[in-house]
């Protein structure tokens, strides 16, 4: 966080909301992309309504699957390497200890936690972001091993084989969309973040 040329306090550097909208890009795609891909070939006994779905067709859904699959793989690496450089992974995500998690949590729960400096996050939101980034990595490498079997079988006998990793990447989505929709509606309880996610400021 640095003052502006205006004298305003930057939130989120430009390399932050660049990712962070690419990544909501890549996301979209992936989970409607992944929804038809799953349709060809159910794990549970349901399928996703075919108009929540994108591709169209099983090769036209893979089409836009992989695509998106590679800007969040190299967006990703981007947005971890910026964090560790530039040392913002360790000034916004670090400490957590789990009472501030616990406290945090009944706060929010009773309406008492407030967002008066978006510069900060607390615990919750700390936990939130770290186990985001932890689910989309286990989403890569199950990925890796639903795409290319094969190719991986170290990673693949370590997810408990293809067919395990096929549960886990659908689980790992599972935990992706609740994350956003949960992220949706604080947005929407506190606008300004959407306009700092914008502007940065």
């Amino acid at each position: 966080m640095k003052p502006s040329a205006a004298g305003k306090i930057t939130i989120h550097p430009l390399w932050l909301r660049i990712t962070h909208w690419l990544n909501v890009i890549a996301v979209f795609i992936l989970v409607f992309s992944g929804w038809r891909i799953y349709n060809a070939s159910p794990i549970f006994p349901f399928k996703f309504p075919v108009d929540w779905t994108l591709g169209g067709w099983l090769g036209g859904a893979l089409q836009w699957h992989f695509a998106a699959m590679w800007l969040l793989f190299f967006n990703g690496l981007f947005y971890l390497g910026m964090n560790i450089i530039t040392g913002r992974l360790w000034k916004k995500f670090l400490p957590l200890r789990p009472l501030d998690v616990i406290r945090d949590a009944v706060k929010a729960f009773t309406g008492k936690l407030h967002h008066d400096a978006l510069d900060k996050y607390n615990a919750v939101q700390k936990l939130a972001y770290i186990a985001i980034i932890l689910d989309l990595i286990l989403m890569v490498l199950s990925g890796l091993v639903v795409w290319k079997s094969v190719q991986f079988p170290h990673l693949r006998e370590l997810m408990g084989g293809f067919d395990n990793a096929r549960v886990i990447h659908f689980f790992a989505m599972s935990f992706l969309v609740l994350f956003v929709f949960v992220h949706v509606v604080m947005v929407a309880l506190v606008p300004r973040t959407l306009l700092a996610m914008l502007r940065g400021r």
